[in-house]
C-alpha cells in the first residue's frame, strides 16, 4: 500500500522559509517521478514543482527563483524548500507520485496535505 505522508508545514512571516518533507512508503520512489501541489482556500489545485527520478525539475511560474524541488531516493522523501514566502503562499501543499520516472504526470497517490500560512 503505497502512502505520503507531508510534514513541515506551519506559520511564517512575509519573507521567511519553510521546508516541506514526502515521505512515502510502500513502493520503489526511486522509479517515480514526483509532484508538489498546493491549494489555496477558494482556488483550485495547482501544481508547484515537479522532480524526475534523475533529478530534472520544472517549477510554476509563480515560485520560479523562490522555490526548490530535491529528493533524497535512499530515504524515499521529497522536498520542498520555500524562500522569501509571500502571503499568496499560502495554501495546504500535497505531494504526489506520478505516473512514470522520466517526466512528471500526475499520478493516483497523494498525501493528506500540509498548511502553509504566511502572514505578520
Amino acid at each position: 500500500q503505497v502512502q505520503l505522508v507531508e510534514s513541515g508545514g506551519g506559520l511564517v512571516q512575509p519573507g521567511g522559509s519553510l521546508r516541506l518533507s514526502c515521505a512515502v512508503s510502500g513502493s520503489g520512489f526511486s522509479i517515480y517521478a514526483m509532484g508538489w501541489y498546493r491549494q489555496a482556500q477558494g482556488k483550485q489545485r495547482e501544481l508547484v514543482a515537479s522532480i524526475t527520478r534523475d533529478g530534472r525539475t520544472n517549477y510554476g511560474d509563480s515560485v520560479k527563483g523562490r522555490f526548490t524541488i530535491s529528493r533524497d531516493n535512499a530515504k524515499s522523501t521529497v522536498y520542498l524548500q520555500m524562500n522569501s514566502l509571500q502571503p499568496e503562499d499560502t495554501a495546504v501543499y500535497y505531494c504526489n507520485r506520478g505516473r512514470t520516472w522520466s517526466f512528471y504526470s500526475a499520478g493516483d497517490y497523494w498525501g493528506q496535505g500540509t498548511q502553509v500560512t504566511v502572514s505578520s
